[in-house]
């Protein structure tokens, strides 16, 4: 048995403070193969080294495992990244104990060699680490010299995915804070958007967990945290299979008091389906739009069409969820007139949020990254650890900008820059409220036909 100090990174509030999930899955690897374990969260601690430092001193481990979530922030308006903080984490350890160091996450495995040199850690996992960081560890104890990286050989089946071991000290800050804690019902994507990398990260297909197992999950967590609201973190939750459904119809059949939102793709999902979802929980929906008009949505990868994603909008109104649509401007094809167009598109979305982006940030492996280099948008030799951004060559991203502000002026559910819907948010949490808080920037009719 190993002695094994598992630290989240992460440190970001927006859009809002999420349990560290993956943290929380390799915790449970580790501990059912022996191990003792303890996790502790930066962001939790106040980001404060005194108590990191305390940490390590006082269990004083075998292993650190460094989780790093996100390069960055997504927004060019900003440009904030992560990987410092990492960095930063993995020197204090240095400084106060002999432990080797593994890093990991999803920030990570988007760069690995980068990131192993640039945070200075001893070890790497790309992937997924409830079983790679056992084995790590396990090749490590009885004198073997692995690789600087490992990978996993193959994909972990839904049966085989770790339920997660919540912390019951940082489980009860993320309630205070954002009112509900992370799961996952599957993981991988099948779809090809040109700017994402779940399908590298997760596989390009769905793996799904058993929907009793995810039900117990939510049911553990309610008795022995009080968690009553969960994000559903998968790449999209309403699959075409339909097992999103058996959640669903699993959460009704043990007669669950729950609230639970999601990520959603916009496309073949109608009011007979979001009405059952209503009833097992759902309060809310986060809709991957990401274009607003037929041009940008092809060059995008998207595979469906705005008029999907407005049918979809209708039949959340009809039922009275509040959705909300995640769009970036300036991708590949951006031009004035499609701009032009996006914006009268989303004129066309009642009683919803519109979330808008200015450009998209480029990650490896991406066909979005081929093209900008193909454009000369990007070098070749062009580190990405420091966020780089696509914006079309035929639009001026400051113009574009400015058509975004001025049709999006005065209204509390259009938001742009990002930036400025962390004010309304934060203004919504000082009243009190938790959870996702863009749901109370919707209004309603009141006559629910309409």
């Amino acid at each position: 048995m190993k002695r094994i100090l598992l630290v989240s990174s992460n440190v970001s509030r927006e859009p809002l403070q999420v349990y560290p999930l993956g943290l929380a899955i390799v915790a449970a690897g580790l501990t059912e193969s022996g191990h003792r374990v303890e996790q502790f969260d930066f962001l939790a601690s106040g980001e404060s080294e005194a108590l990191f430092r305390g940490k390590i001193a006082s269990f004083d481990p075998d292993y650190v495992c460094v989780s790093l979530r996100n390069l960055d922030d997504c927004d060019s308006l900003s440009r904030t990244g992560y990987p410092e903080i990492a960095k930063r984490l993995v020197g204090w350890v240095r400084e106060t104990a002999e432990a080797p160091v593994i890093i990991g996450g999803p920030g990570f495995s988007i760069l690995p060699e980068e990131l192993l040199a640039f945070t200075g850690a001893d070890y790497g996992i790309v992937g997924e680490g409830e079983r790679i960081v056992c084995e790590l560890i396990r090749d490590l104890a009885e004198g073997r010299t692995p690789p600087p990286i490992l990978r996993g050989a193959r994909l972990l089946d839904g049966g085989e995915m770790a339920s997660p071991l919540y912390n019951g000290e940082m489980i009860a800050y993320y309630l205070d804070q954002g009112g509900m804690v992370n799961l996952q019902t599957k993981r991988g994507c099948p779809h090809g958007c040109v700017y994402c990398v779940y399908p590298s990260l997760e596989g390009n297909r769905f793996r799904h967990r058993d929907p009793k197992a995810v039900v117990d999950d939510i049911a553990r967590a309610g008795a022995e945290h009080g968690a009553g609201s969960f994000f559903f973190t998968d790449s999209i939750f309403n699959d075409p299979q339909g097992h999103y459904l058996s959640i669903a119809e699993e959460i009704l059949r043990r007669r669950l008091r729950v609230r639970w939102c999601c990520y959603m793709r916009p496309e073949r999902i109608g009011r007979k389906e979001i009405a059952l979802l209503k009833r097992a929980g759902l309060y809310a929906v986060e809709l991957g739009t990401d274009a607003a008009c037929d041009a940008t949505l092809r060059s995008l990868g998207k595979g469906f069409t705005f008029e999907d994603a407005l049918a979809v909008n209708r039949s959340c109104v009809a039922e009275r969820l509040p959705c909300a649509h995640f769009v970036m401007f300036g991708g590949p094809g951006e031009t004035a007139d499609t701009v032009k167009e996006g914006l009268a598109n989303l004129e066309r979305l009642e009683h919803t949020v519109v979330f808008a982006y200015s450009g998209i940030r480029i990650l490896p492996g991406t066909a979005l990254r081929a093209q900008a280099i193909a454009e000369g948008v990007l070098s070749p030799e062009s580190s990405l650890i420091e966020p780089q951004y696509y914006f079309s060559p035929r639009i001026d991203a400051d113009v574009m900008n400015g058509m975004i502000t001025e049709v999006f002026y005065g209204r509390r559910d259009r938001i742009f820059p990002p930036g400025e819907g962390q004010k309304r948010l934060a203004v919504l949490h000082n009243f009190g409220y938790r959870g996702l808080l863009w749901d109370h920037l919707i209004r309603f009719p009141k006559n629910p036909g309409c």
